[in-house]
């Protein structure tokens, strides 16, 4: 891990980003990028979750859930809140939630 600093975020997707492989995108991003955290459909039709991970990577990932996400989904809006400096990792892979 370098110097740079360890940041959690809380992330709330809308648009259509369930039952388009939205999560399973989201966590073989979250991945590739060295990021832990995790990802889930809420009842009201978006896919919300929690990413933790170097500031940089974070951002990147950001940037992805708000304009790239799965090849089939349609993103209209991304919400990030909580954002906060963490001293370690909260989670240990980057997990689908049921």
């Amino acid at each position: 891990m370098s110097s740079e600093d360890l940041i959690s975020v809380d992330y709330e997707i809308f648009g259509r980003v369930q039952g388009v492989f939205f999560r399973k995108y989201t966590q073989a991003e979250g991945k590739k990028l060295g990021l832990v955290g995790w990802v889930q459909n809420s009842s009201t039709g978006t896919v919300q979750g929690q990413l933790q991970g170097p500031h940089s990577k974070v951002k990147e990932m950001q940037e992805w859930l708000k304009s790239t996400g799965s090849p089939k989904s349609h993103i209209t809006k991304a919400e990030f809140r909580n954002e906060r400096t963490v001293t370690s990792l909260e989670h240990s892979s980057f997990n689908i939630v049921k």
